[in-house]
């Protein structure tokens, strides 16, 4: 495992991604799909994989079960720091990152607490804990009903030695501005809206130097490219990627709620891994959108 300052490095070094969690036909997590993807996903340069994160279903998992997609994702990922998601209530959360960390994970990443709407007081103890019950870096996921202020980071920084990361989901440009402009180098900072090239451009103004593509579970020499050319500032490059495939994809995704998650699935089973479905109370798409999804793909692979 990497200490939390080796993490941290690694989440600020380069493109990040989700893997999906494979499913069976009785319905449990399926390592051996898991590691073949991860396998294959290792060859295109992401420096860190996230295991049971948003685009893994987390929200649909037993905390039981988190510590073996860890366990697996260790052993497909050829040596990819693998971050842990972790999330719910306070006393769930310290539990599932203490479990993830034995199983090997390198950080986690706690995701919004559950259903409710709580003080900053409150989030700065959940917070708190969660980054005291482990030795491992720790990042928080700004977005729903988890927004922390940046007085409140700032309290969270100065006491928990191993809060390495913050991740945005709420697409408040000038909320993540000021707190990037406020703790500056003491947090590596990750874009982490659904489809994360649509915003990557703004977030990139704002500090923030990388972000999680879900899209690269399925067409991670694209989603790359796309980095690579958002990096460089070849804005012309990142124009025809949006045009002829995020945009494209984004009125897939925009179809049906879950879609974000669904359709990355939907991507990676077209790519021949047996994933199987997504778990209620999401949907899968339906047999003509994957066919609108197979001919993305095929104009992606063909630029």
């Amino acid at each position: 495992m990497m200490d939390p300052q080796e993490i941290k490095a690694a989440l600020g070094a380069g493109l990040l991604s989700f893997p999906v969690t494979p499913f069976g036909a009785d319905g449990a997590f399926a390592p051996a799909p898991y590691k073949a993807h991860l396998d294959w996903l290792t060859g295109f340069g992401a420096t860190v994989l996230f295991a049971a994160g948003g685009t893994g279903e987390f929200f649909s998992l037993a905390p039981s079960e988190i510590p073996a997609i860890v366990k697996a994702a260790k052993e497909g990922a050829n040596g990819t720091p693998i971050v842990a998601g972790c999330g719910y209530g306070t006393r769930m959360a310290v539990e599932i990152a203490q479990a993830a960390e034995a199983a090997g994970a390198d950080g986690i990443l706690l995701l919004p607490h559950y259903l409710i709407d709580a003080p900053q007081e409150g989030m700065f103890a959940h917070v708190k804990a969660v980054c005291d019950s482990v030795k491992i870096g720790v990042m928080v996921y700004n977005r729903d009903n988890a927004i922390l202020q940046p007085a409140t980071l700032e309290k969270l920084c100065d006491a928990c030695p191993n809060l390495i990361g913050f991740k945005d989901g709420s697409g408040d440009i000038g909320l993540v501005r000021q707190i990037s402009a406020r703790m500056g180098e003491r947090l590596t900072y990750l874009g982490g809206m659904p489809t994360a090239e649509l915003f990557a451009e703004a977030y990139l103004g704002a500090g923030f130097t990388t972000y999680s593509s879900a899209v690269f579970n399925f067409v991670p020499a694209l989603a790359m490219d796309f980095y690579r050319a958002l990096r460089a500032g070849e804005r012309d490059i990142c124009e025809d990627i949006l045009k002829d495939f995020f945009y494209p994809f984004m009125d897939l995704r925009s179809r049906r709620k879950g879609y974000a998650v669904s359709a990355i699935k939907a991507g990676v089973r077209l790519r021949g891994y047996a994933t199987g479905p997504v778990r209620a109370p999401l949907s899968d798409l339906t047999g003509e959108e994957e066919e609108i999804l197979r001919a993305l793909i095929a104009k992606a692979d063909a630029q």
